[in-house]
């Protein structure tokens, strides 16, 4: 079994308001577009918000997205075999990206697998159980993964400011120099 974890923990700070309540249910509706998502789980912290998702509330949110992730994984099933990571204020998310990063898991590819948009490493990343324990506070940004390209698609996105929100697109390249699309 595979789950899904949306992490939705963060203050929004730069945003404004909780984008959360914004960015969400739009993420969710594309998870459950996966064919290999069975169930979908999203991690809160700063900010509680309504989802029809199963809801995990996160204390030490603030320590970082390495334990909002953890709570996410605690928080999942001994059924399930891998997670696949996705950020909650990356709306444009597709599900086939999704799709490709669990089938190449399956072939074989490593614990760790991410895809990537014009060779930058971005979200789904999947992790294998028997990695959850290795997650560090700064997230899984260092650890390394199995590349998956997903140049075709579009990349998730990284909703930081509300002027970024409608469509969930943005105009300028955010923190991680790629442009929310």
């Amino acid at each position: 079994m595979i789950s899904a974890v949306v992490l939705a923990a963060g203050a929004s700070t730069r945003f404004g308001s909780p984008k959360q309540a914004v960015l969400l249910e739009p993420v969710l509706a594309r998870v459950r577009g996966s064919r290999e998502v069975s169930e979908v789980v999203v991690v809160l912290g700063a900010h509680e918000v309504e989802t029809g998702a199963r809801v995990v509330h996160c204390p030490e949110w603030e320590r970082g997205p390495g334990a909002s992730l953890r709570c996410g994984l605690a928080a999942l099933g001994e059924e399930v075999e891998a997670a696949v990571v996705v950020l909650g204020d990356g709306p444009g998310i597709d599900p086939r990206a999704i799709d490709r990063v669990v089938a190449a898991w399956r072939a074989g590819a490593g614990e760790r697998v991410a895809a990537t948009y014009g060779g930058v490493r971005l979200h789904p990343v999947l992790l294998a159980r028997n990695v959850w324990d290795a997650v560090p506070e700064a997230g899984l940004r260092a650890l390394p993964a199995e590349l998956v390209p997903c140049d075709d698609l579009s990349p998730p996105g990284d909703v930081d400011f509300a002027d970024q929100a409608e469509g969930g697109h943005a105009e300028e390249q955010n923190d991680y120099g790629h442009g929310a699309r």
